[in-house]
């Protein structure tokens, strides 16, 4: 075991001084190989992106968690200000709100296979300084891994989804429409307040909708670091256990 572990405090030595350090420290500290830091940070990730996949891909996932639910686009922000002088404003904001947290809903199974990619090739550099991290390190690493390519697989799902019956047999950029004219008509061109030309609806929800993805991500891995109740195997135990 001490030729194991010698040899691996060399491996990681090849790369940085700190690395070195780090790897002596952590494997004279807690006997742990590099193969059972892999491990268990895969393992760690894998339940956290799965996790997390699952939760907010269910009905109400984004829409009633207040962490991640998400709201109108900023260039539309003054409509809260003013929901009350709009006819039916209320109920035709939370239709708008709840349609496009329904399409965020809708695209949040795409992750899955990028996770699963990206996972499978963290390396023993990249394990020791998660490890070593603070409670979202691996989320963090993950976030750097994937955003292009999840951003590139969220952007069409959702671009769909924004198109397509998702509420009240209508779809969110027709109730998003339907806000912005009520808001726009009350306005009276103009002269009680400013209309509102919006950008993007579907950039807009596939960002935040990322944003939120990497939140709850978060909340998993401090849960695995910090609780041993989420320590589920033997080798989360052992790898976060110390």
């Amino acid at each position: 075991m001490k030729k194991l572990l010698k040899l691996t405090a060399a491996i990681l030595c090849t790369f940085s001084l700190s690395s070195c350090e780090e790897a002596e420290k952590i494997l004279l500290s807690t006997g742990l190989t590099n193969e059972e830091v892999i491990q268990g940070l895969k393992t760690a990730l894998e339940i956290g992106s799965d996790t997390s996949v699952y939760k907010l891909s269910q009905l109400d996932g984004y829409y009633k968690d207040e962490l991640v639910k998400i709201l109108l686009p900023e260039e539309a922000q003054p409509i809260y200000g003013v929901i009350n002088s709009i006819p039916g404003g209320n109920l035709l904001l939370e239709n708008a709100i709840q349609s496009i947290n329904r399409a965020a809903e809708d695209a949040a199974p795409e992750a899955d296979s990028i996770f699963v990619s990206a996972i499978t090739g963290i390396t023993i550099t990249d394990g020791f300084t998660i490890l070593n991290g603070g409670d979202s390190a691996a989320t963090v690493y993950l976030n750097g891994k994937t955003y292009t390519p999840l951003l590139n697989a969220f952007s069409p799902k959702i671009k769909t989804s924004l198109s397509k019956p998702l509420f009240l047999n209508t779809s969110a950029e027709e109730s998003y429409s339907k806000l912005l004219n009520a808001y726009n008509t009350a306005s009276l061109g103009g002269l009680l307040f400013p209309e509102i030309k919006t950008n993007s609806l579907s950039e807009h929800v596939t960002r935040k909708a990322l944003d939120g993805l990497f939140v709850k991500m978060a909340q998993e891995e401090k849960k695995i670091r910090t609780d041993p109740l989420h320590r589920v195997n033997d080798i989360l135990k052992k790898v976060f256990g110390g």
